[in-house]
């Protein structure tokens, strides 16, 4: 049975309709990587590279000469205005809006023409797609001279997480559309595939290339330098896991992660995004105290696909987007094998090897040296917002930040402020309070530290220059990391005694934990001295 694949990326939602059984002989997506992907590992299909919305309107004759009827309509409209992780939630949603229903047009347009002969058809996207796509949607609000209702949520839409269908990664998203139910493989937590098993498979890249691998997440072998993008190091350098590891461990607000990535765990969801210094990186071990990025083959294989999948960018940010924007295949063959058996098919027993198309240049990572990275200047107007580090309690924290600097001109501005909580429930205070508060000993001891601190300090407009510097210029100088670090190093001596659990204070929030009134006394009266000074 034939299936047309929109927005259809890397190919791994037409990889898992293969596996089943299916083939697609339709699909579209804008970019040039993704078109070259799907060409490559699925030649049997007309792959093009256009643009859905546009084909979505296109008039009727051109439209259906265009886009074949099909049996099976799978989609994934880009899902980046719908993350959570993009704007914590609030960007745009227009566009993401638009090529939802560019994709649920093309459904109607297909699914009520005279002789339709489309079975099922099926949306992937991020969970939080459901608070703006509708039960119903009418021929005029998906733009269309008809009359009809197009039903989009059924019993079986909902939020399904791949880790439940044997992929190594713990990924939810949101499935809509006319599907059977599918069965999940793994029901219980403690069943679920940890990622040392896809790392325990693939092996140390680079090593024992010559000794046969199994795919981790199907039935068959190659010899491991056949394998391809997974025999490189991407090695960190240390400024770059060290803010990583702060990030992912003192993140304010946010809960902990691991550092580097729990091995008896399944994956973290893999983004599409290669950045490395950040709380999203995905970071494994890498001989004594040394880090470095997944292969793309790592990160494949914990997407499920299959070894023998290829990925054609040319370079190793393009092949980790494909691979992080995809549908994993084990999570889309359940829903392939569903519909296969309810319409009275045999589903293949057996892995097929893919016949790679011979006609698209493709790029092994293989042997690639990937120099370790050298850090670099901030821009003069880098902006700062930090808390004092590993010091959160009961939901307060210290904050030092530039954001309210005039960055246009140049003029610099830093504050420090009290924050309690996140969203809605987030309070930020900045009562005027100085060391006066506490008892004599604690006083003394905040003026002895500002004291021998004092001679370091500087006008906010060097203070931003020092924060913009590298991490080895910035040496025996004080910026916003070295404030907050010694800030926080006075804390933890002065809590060696023993210390009232909260203090009282005359503004709100009326009580404060004794360590976060202190960190918030220290900083103010050392920003205080600091804006007095000059730039000389």
């Amino acid at each position: 049975m034939r299936v047309a694949d929109f927005f259809c990326g890397a190919g791994g939602f037409s990889e898992g309709f293969r596996q089943a059984g299916f083939k697609t002989i339709f699909a579209v997506d804008k970019w040039l990587p993704a078109v070259n992907t799907h060409k490559g590992n699925h030649p049997e299909s007309n792959t093009i590279l256009d643009d859905v919305e546009r084909i979505s309107l296109l008039p009727d004759n051109e439209f259906h000469q265009l886009v074949p009827d099909t049996e099976i309509i799978i989609g994934s409209p880009p899902c980046v205005a719908f993350s959570n992780s993009n704007k914590s939630g609030k960007a745009d949603k227009s566009l993401g809006i638009r090529l939802l229903e560019s994709y649920l047009r093309i459904v109607a347009r297909k699914k009520f023409k005279s002789g339709s002969i489309l079975k099922y058809w099926v949306l992937e996207n991020v969970p939080n797609i459901q608070k703006y796509i509708k039960p119903f949607y009418s021929a005029k609000d998906l733009g269309l001279n008809d009359d009809f209702i197009l039903q989009v949520i059924y019993e079986n839409s909902g939020i399904y997480n791949s880790k439940n269908f044997g992929v190594a990664q713990n990924r939810k998203r949101f499935l809509c559309g006319e599907f059977p139910s599918p069965q999940f493989t793994i029901i219980d937590d403690k069943d679920v595939i940890p990622l040392r098993v896809i790392l325990n498979s693939l092996r140390d890249p680079g090593e024992e290339l010559d000794m046969v691998i199994y795919d981790p997440c199907y039935n068959f072998q190659m010899v491991s330098k056949d394998v391809t993008d997974h025999h490189y190091i991407k090695e960190l350098a240390e400024y770059e896991w060290k803010k990583a590891k702060q990030l992912k461990e003192d993140k304010g607000y946010m809960g902990k992660m691991s550092f580097p990535e729990d091995v008896n765990k399944p994956a973290r969801t893999v983004m599409a995004n290669s950045s490395v210094a950040s709380r999203e990186s995905i970071i494994y071990s890498y001989k004594n105290d040394r880090y470095r990025m997944p292969t793309v083959r790592e990160l494949a294989s914990v997407m499920s696909f299959p070894i023998d999948y290829r990925f054609y960018g040319e370079s190793r940010g393009v092949k980790s987007k494909l691979v992080g924007n995809a549908v994993p295949p084990k999570m889309a063959y359940a829903f392939a094998k569903a519909m296969a058996e309810s319409l009275g098919r045999v589903v293949p027993s057996q892995y097929r090897p893919i016949q790679h198309s011979p006609n698209i240049n493709f790029l092994n990572l293989n042997g690639t040296l990937f120099p370790v990275n050298k850090e670099k200047r901030k821009r003069n107007t880098a902006r700062y917002k930090y808390h004092i580090p590993y010091l959160i309690i009961k939901a307060f924290r210290v904050e030092l930040t530039n954001y309210k600097s005039d960055f246009e001109n140049e003029k610099y501005r830093w504050n420090v402020e009290i924050h309690k909580s996140q969203g809605p429930r987030a309070r930020i205070f900045t009562p005027s309070i100085h060391s006066g508060i506490f008892d004599a000993e604690i006083g003394n001891k905040i003026d002895s530290f500002i004291n021998s601190i004092e001679c370091r300090l500087v006008s906010f407009n060097i203070f931003q220059k020092h924060y913009c510097l590298t991490t080895e210029e910035r040496q025996g100088l004080l910026g916003p990391d070295e404030l907050l670090e010694s800030v926080k190093n006075f804390i933890v001596n002065i809590s060696e005694n023993n210390l009232p659990g909260t203090i009282d204070i005359d503004e709100e929030p009326l009580v404060l934990p004794t360590q976060i009134a202190i960190g918030y006394v220290v900083l103010s009266q050392i920003i205080d001295k600091m804006r007095g000074k000059n730039d000389e």
